[in-house]
């Protein structure tokens, strides 16, 4: 199956591995944006050998189309492995005016021993990192509060290292996104799609819907109920779950047969559009 047996390396991305550990020396910490649909989904495995023991600040973005709920057991789980959070809606910009307090207080220490040296204003250097399409650049430009990073609704528009001064002692450097050579769990390949870090040209969209249908059959029965108007039946695959939708859209083609390629994309964009509602894909218990 298609989605289950994704695995790539661009070129960008072999350069972006090279560029990090080029610059981490001169970090003072690290951002790593990921989205709090898929908290473990989107953390690239490799961040940490990467970026060598930097105090790192953890933002859930998206926050606003997670489970609430899921997002403070999320939020209390990364702080428990040393990290501070922030959570955050990059486009709404929510979360965003906190982040240069939140920077300085994880760096106290490192500040205070600065300032006893003479070193009053010493700039601070963090570099962002990210997965495709996390909402990185979207989240750096509300920092800045200006449009420096360049952002774009899907993955891969970051393509070179570019530094963002938030204030004059405060700069980001925003990277590239990158994924991982390949996934070893299929769920991850999946979870990375539905959210569209993945370029939907390079999947099967039919594929993908169905296997998001059977998800949300399974977990948010009522939500499609009362999105598509639709019975869910446990017995339902996610591609019957998909046919009766169009259906109800009235999506049919010759011979009254549904047309689920186009209610295919409509699920997605819906998802992605946070208009299926708040969901969060992975459980705190799914990390143990």
């Amino acid at each position: 199956m298609q989605v289950e047996s994704l695995s790539w390396f661009p070129g960008h991305m072999t350069k972006t591995r090279r560029m990090i550990a080029a610059e981490i020396g001169h970090m003072d910490a690290v951002c790593e944006i990921l989205d709090a649909r898929i908290p473990l989904a989107s953390r690239n495995p490799d961040v940490d050998e990467l970026t060598a023991g930097k105090p790192r600040l953890v933002v859930l973005n998206r926050v606003d189309q997670a489970d609430p709920g899921q997002t403070r057991r999320w939020a209390a789980y990364f702080r428990e492995k040393g990290y501070a959070v922030l959570e955050a809606n990059a486009k709404g910009g929510a979360g965003t005016a906190q982040f240069a307090a939140a920077v300085r207080e994880l760096l106290r220490d490192k500040l205070e021993a600065y300032a006893q040296k003479g070193q009053v204003g010493r700039v601070v250097r963090v570099m962002v990192l990210g997965i495709p399409n996390v909402g990185k650049s979207t989240f750096i430009n509300k920092v800045a509060r200006r449009k420096t990073a360049k952002a774009e609704d899907r993955p891969g528009v970051t393509r070179s290292k570019q530094w963002v001064p938030v204030d004059s002692t405060l700069e980001l450097l925003d990277t590239p996104g990158i994924l991982w050579p390949k996934f070893d769990d299929p769920e991850v390949g999946k979870r990375l799609a539905f959210t569209g870090a993945i370029k939907d040209d390079v999947l099967d969209i039919e594929e993908l819907a169905c296997y998001l249908m059977e998800y949300l059959g399974q977990h948010y029965t009522s939500v499609l109920e009362e999105r598509y108007k639709i019975a869910v039946e446990p017995e339902d695959s996610g591609y019957d779950l998909l046919e009766k939708a169009g259906r109800k859209r009235g999506f049919l083609m010759r011979g009254a047969q549904v047309d689920t390629e186009r209610m295919a994309r409509i699920l997605l964009d819906e998802f992605r559009g946070g208009k299926l509602g708040r969901f969060t894909l992975e459980t705190v218990e799914d990390a143990t």
